[in-house]
C-alpha cells in the first residue's frame, strides 16, 4: 500500500516558498546562450522574477517550431522554411525620404539586402498597394520607387511612416530564426526569436501540435490555462536546473497550480496571490497596507484567521501540524 505522500496538516505553501526562495537567493546572474538567436535570454533570477511575476511579454521570447512530420528531418525544407519566416518590414529593406515640395515619397531599395532576402522590387510595389490601397500613383526606376499623392504634408508624413511599417516578408513579431538540429531525436528544427502563435497556425508546413514558446501569456491564449500551467513549470524548472539547482518538482507544481488557479494566468504579487487572499491581515500583511485596512474597514470584512500570517500577527497557534489538533478532556 502506497503510504501518504504529506502529512496532515503540512505546511506545504510555506515548504515550497522556502524550496523556491533560498536557491532564488543564490542565483548568480549568469547568462546562457540560445544557438545565437536571442542575444540574451534571461536565465537565472531575472527570469524566475519574469516567470512569477507573471509579465505580459517575455524580454526575450523564443519559439520553437518543428515541420510535420515529411519534413522534419529535411535540412533544406527547414532553412527555406526559416528563412521565409523572419519578419522584414518596408523600413528594413528600404531608406524612405520625403520631399514636401513635389508632394512624393522616394523609396530606395538597398538591393544587395534584398536579394540576400530573396525580395525583388515588384514584390516591394505589390505590398505597398496591398498596404496603401488606391491612393497616390506608384512609379518605378531600377532600385528607386516614387510614390506621388497631392495632399497636405501632415497627411505624407502619415502615410510615409505607413509605408515605413508595410511588412514585406515573414511573421510579425518573429525577428530571427535559426535551423538547430537535435541529434538525439535525429530531427531539425527552428529556433526563432520571438513569438506569434497565431500567424504560425497558418504555414501548412509547420507541426502545430508541437509548436513552443517561453511566452507563457502566448500559450495560454492559444491552448487554454492547462498548458500555460505545464509552460510555467517547465519554464521554472528550466531555470532552476540551468543554475544546477536541484529542488523538487512538486513545489514548483504548487506555484504553477496556485498562479493558473482562477482559470488564468495571474502573478504572485501584490496584484495576483498575496493581493488576493481572503484574509484582510494577510493581505496588510504584504503590501498597500493602509489601503487593505481601510478598504475591509469600509466594507465590513471578517477576518477568519484560517491561514499562517494572520494568526502569527496576532500570537495565536498556527491551525498547522500540531496546532491543527484540538485536546479535549472530560
Amino acid at each position: 500500500m502506497a503510504k501518504k505522500l504529506v502529512d496532515p496538516g503540512e505546511a506545504v505553501g510555506i515548504v515550497a516558498a522556502q524550496s523556491l526562495g533560498e536557491p532564488g537567493t543564490q542565483m548568480t546572474m549568469r547568462t546562457f546562450h540560445y544557438a545565437g538567436v536571442a542575444e540574451q535570454v534571461p536565465t537565472g533570477l531575472p527570469r524566475l522574477i519574469e516567470l512569477v511575476d507573471a509579465r505580459k511579454e517575455p524580454a526575450n521570447a523564443i519559439t520553437d517550431i518543428y515541420l510535420v512530420p515529411e519534413y522534419v528531418k529535411d535540412q533544406k525544407k527547414n532553412e527555406e522554411i526559416a528563412s521565409a519566416l523572419e519578419y522584414i518590414s518596408l523600413a528594413d529593406v528600404c531608406h524612405v525620404t520625403e520631399n514636401f515640395e513635389k508632394h512624393e515619397i522616394r523609396i530606395k531599395v538597398d538591393m544587395k539586402f534584398a536579394q540576400s532576402k530573396g525580395i525583388t522590387v515588384k514584390d516591394i510595389i505589390s505590398k505597398m498597394k496591398e498596404g496603401l490601397g488606391k491612393v497616390g500613383k506608384i512609379k518605378s526606376k531600377n532600385d528607386q520607387v516614387l510614390f506621388q499623392m497631392n495632399t497636405s504634408f501632415a497627411k505624407l508624413r502619415k502615410i510615409t511612416m505607413k509605408i515605413k511599417a508595410i511588412p514585406v516578408k515573414g511573421v510579425k513579431g518573429l525577428t530571427r530564426a535559426t535551423v538547430v538540429h537535435d541529434k538525439k531525436a535525429g530531427e531539425y528544427f527552428i529556433r526563432a526569436a520571438g513569438s506569434n502563435l497565431h500567424d504560425l497556425k497558418k504555414i501548412e508546413e509547420i507541426d502545430y501540435s508541437r509548436i513552443y514558446t517561453n511566452n507563457v501569456h502566448e500559450i495560454e491564449k492559444h491552448f487554454g490555462v492547462e498548458a500555460a500551467r505545464n509552460a510555467l513549470l517547465k519554464e521554472i524548472k528550466q531555470v532552476m536546473d540551468l543554475q544546477g539547482l536541484l529542488v523538487d518538482v512538486r513545489h514548483i507544481m504548487l506555484i504553477s497550480d496556485a498562479m493558473c488557479a482562477r482559470g488564468f494566468v495571474e502573478p504572485v504579487g501584490r496584484h495576483g496571490l498575496s493581493g488576493r487572499k481572503s484574509s484582510v491581515l494577510a493581505r496588510a500583511a504584504f503590501e498597500e497596507t493602509v489601503k487593505h485596512l481601510v478598504n475591509a474597514s469600509l466594507d465590513g470584512e471578517e477576518d477568519p484567521l484560517s491561514g499562517v500570517t494572520e494568526n502569527i500577527i496576532i500570537g495565536q497557534t498556527v491551525k498547522l501540524g500540531t496546532g491543527k489538533v484540538k485536546l479535549m478532556m472530560r
